[in-house]
C-alpha cells in the first residue's frame, strides 16, 4: 500500500469519512479555530471569517511563487480561499481576506479544482488560507479521492488555528506551511485583532510538527513531508523576532525550515500606520537574519542571495 500521501492510507482503513463527520460538527457551533464564534454554520450562520456553510474561492491555478521545495519545477497547485479567521490591517491579499472577493462553489466544483491541478501535473495541492473553511475541502476531497485525486496536501495558513481541528488533520496533511507572525500577544491583538495569537501559534507550530516532522524533500528538492514556517520581517521590530526564533529553536526543532521573509510594502490599512508606512530597510532583514543565527535556527529556508553575508552579520549593529 503507498504510504504517501498520508491521507490514502486513512481512505484505505476506511477512516477518512469519520474524520469529514467529526469536522463537520465542529461548525454547528463554530469551535473551528480559536475564535470559537459558536455559531451554526450549517444553518448559514456566520462569524468572524464571515463564512457559512459553502467553501469560498477566490482563484485557483499553478503557482510558482512559492518557496522553492513547495513550488517546484511544475508549480504549486493553489487553491486560494476567500476570508480569512485573522484581521491584519496589513494584509497583501485584502481584496481576498478582507474585501471578500471570491465566489462559493459546491463540494463538487471544488473537487473539479483539485483533479484540475493534478492533470496540469502540479506538484502538490496547496491550500492558502484553509483554516476556517477545513470541512468543506475535507468534503471536497473525499470526491476527488473516488476519482483518483492523490496529491500531497500543503496546509498554508495564517498560524491561528486550533489543535483540536489540527489533529482530526493528522495523517491527511503531509505539509504544514504556517506563518508565524508575532512574537508579541501586544502587537498581535493591535495588528490582527487577536489578542492571544502567538500562545495559540506556539501550539499549533507544536503540533504540526509532531505529525510532521522537520521538512523532508525528494531527490528533486521538492517538498514530501514536514513542517515549513514562514516569518515576514516587519518594520521597526513588530514581527517579535527573536521571540519567534527561540520559540522554533528549543521547542519546535532547531532543524525547522523558516522562511525569513523580506517582501514587506505598505498595504491595506498598513499604508497609513505610523510604525508599518514604509518598507522594512536592509539593516533591519540583516538583523533579523542575525537573530536566527543567534537563535540558532536553520538557514536552509534562507535565499541564497543572503547568505553570503553570514560573515559580516556580526558587524550588523
Amino acid at each position: 500500500m503507498k504510504e504517501y500521501p498520508s491521507y490514502l492510507k486513512l481512505l484505505d482503513e476506511g477512516r477518512l469519512k469519520e474524520r469529514i463527520d467529526k469536522i463537520f460538527s465542529l461548525i454547528e457551533e463554530c469551535k473551528l479555530c480559536p475564535r470559537v464564534c459558536g455559531v451554526n454554520r450549517l444553518k448559514g450562520e456566520k462569524g468572524v471569517c464571515r463564512t457559512g456553510k459553502m467553501a469560498i474561492v477566490s482563484s485557483f491555478g499553478p503557482h510558482f511563487g512559492e518557496e522553492s521545495p513547495i513550488s517546484g519545477f511544475n508549480g504549486s497547485g493553489t487553491i486560494f480561499f476567500t476570508n480569512c479567521n485573522l484581521k491584519c490591517i496589513f494584509c497583501q491579499n485584502y481584496s481576498i481576506s478582507h474585501l471578500g472577493e471570491g465566489e462559493e462553489v459546491t463540494p463538487e466544483e471544488l473537487k473539479d479544482m483539485m483533479l484540475s491541478l493534478q492533470r496540469k501535473e502540479c506538484h502538490n495541492l496547496n491550500l492558502v488560507s484553509p483554516t476556517h473553511q477545513v470541512p468543506q475541502i475535507l468534503e471536497a476531497l473525499y470526491l476527488a479521492l473516488k476519482e483518483g485525486f492523490s496529491l500531497p496536501i500543503v496546509y498554508n495558513s495564517g498560524g491561528y488555528d486550533s489543535v483540536e481541528t489540527l489533529r482530526i488533520l493528522d495523517g491527511i496533511v503531509d505539509i504544514y506551511m504556517p506563518d508565524a507572525k508575532y512574537g508579541d500577544l501586544k502587537i498581535g491583538e493591535e495588528l490582527s485583532s487577536i489578542p492571544d495569537y502567538f500562545e495559540v501559534n506556539k501550539l499549533a507550530l507544536a503540533e504540526m510538527h509532531k505529525q510532521v516532522g522537520d521538512l523532508e524533500l525528494d531527490k528533486n528538492g521538492v517538498a514530501i513531508r514536514g513542517l515549513l514556517v514562514r516569518h515576514l520581517v516587519l518594520p521597526n521590530g513588530l514581527s517579535g523576532t527573536s521571540e519567534v526564533m527561540r520559540f522554533i529553536a528549543n521547542e519546535i526543532s532547531p532543524s525547522t525550515y523558516v522562511n525569513l521573509m523580506d517582501q514587506y510594502y505598505p498595504c491595506f490599512k498598513g499604508v497609513t500606520h505610523p510604525l508599518l508606512g514604509r518598507r522594512i530597510t536592509f539593516k533591519e532583514y540583516l538583523g533579523a537574519l542575525e537573530i536566527m543565527k543567534k537563535e540558532g535556527v536553520s538557514l536552509r529556508g534562507v535565499e541564497e542571495r543572503y547568505l553570503y553575508l553570514f560573515d559580516s552579520l556580526e558587524d550588523i549593529k
